[in-house]
């Protein structure tokens, strides 16, 4: 497993299992309103059996880094 730096998270992306990436987010993302709803759909779909042994948000890629960049950029 790779490290995480202080302050960050790890969180497993994607739709369908064999497609998920991994990627290391802020802490303070966990405040935002829009990253509050893929907590809210990852919840629905998973509860807390993270079957990737991480937390999962269950969204495409794509539309992830769309967020992240937004959630970066403001």
């Amino acid at each position: 497993m790779l490290d995480v730096p202080k302050g960050h998270f790890a969180i497993y992306v994607g739709e369908e299992e064999e497609e998920r990436k991994r990627f290391v987010v802020p802490i303070s993302h966990l405040k935002h309103p829009l990253f509050q709803i893929l907590l809210s759909k990852a919840e629905e779909e998973f509860g807390f059996d993270h079957q990737m042994g991480g937390l999962t948000i269950p969204c495409a890629e794509d539309d992830f880094i769309v967020l992240a960049s937004h959630l970066i950029n403001g």
